[in-house]
């Protein structure tokens, strides 16, 4: 099973803050710039109008454009950003510094107060990739927009590598609008 699946566009003020599920939003422009670039691949590749998107604006935005060229959206609330409870939306500045350690020392299984671990989102990527394949019985590519701690996740994972256990083995981010392809 094919996925294609590309980040979402840069939110806007999020520098300096932990953003998981935080709903912020995201420049018009931005959105329409990567609804073309989708577009432009599924017509370069032949592919089915059909994408799935996380309920978080700064992916849905991206699918109601899509929607406007003739595109499917699915909302699919696992392919939504790590959970990070009571950290999400905060200044990292203000999270205090003996729970950013705590997390770095236990770094699979971590969960701020009210949100998920690592290892919880793995468990909920992995779910999703096997959901959709066991739904795709035409081995159609899945075409989705998502954020950089999913993709991260599901790329670990079709590569066959396991949960992180420290923060140091955690790959660097996914671009903003990049594009990755993966064959699970």
């Amino acid at each position: 099973m094919m996925f294609h699946i590309w980040r979402h566009p840069k939110p806007v003020a999020a520098n300096g803050f932990c953003i998981g599920q935080t709903d912020i939003s995201v420049d018009k422009r931005k959105i329409k710039r990567l609804a073309n670039k989708i577009q432009r691949f599924v017509r370069l590749h032949q592919l089915p109008k059909v994408i799935w998107v996380s309920p978080l604006q700064r992916s849905l935005k991206v699918g109601e454009i899509l929607v406007q060229h003739g595109f499917q959206c699915n909302i699919a609330p696992a392919l939504a950003e790590i959970d990070f409870g009571k950290w999400d939306g905060q200044p990292w500045a203000q999270i205090p510094k003996q729970q950013i350690d705590d997390w770095c020392a236990n770094f699979a299984d971590f969960a701020p107060k009210g949100g998920e671990s690592l290892q919880q989102l793995f468990e909920r990527v992995e779910n999703w990739l096997n959901d959709m394949a066991r739904q795709n019985s035409s081995h159609r590519p899945i075409l989705a927009v998502g954020h950089a701690g999913w993709i991260n996740a599901a790329s670990m994972i079709v590569a066959g590598q396991k949960v992180p256990k420290i923060a140091a083995e955690w790959p660097r981010p996914v671009n903003y609008l990049e594009h990755r392809q993966l064959d699970f």
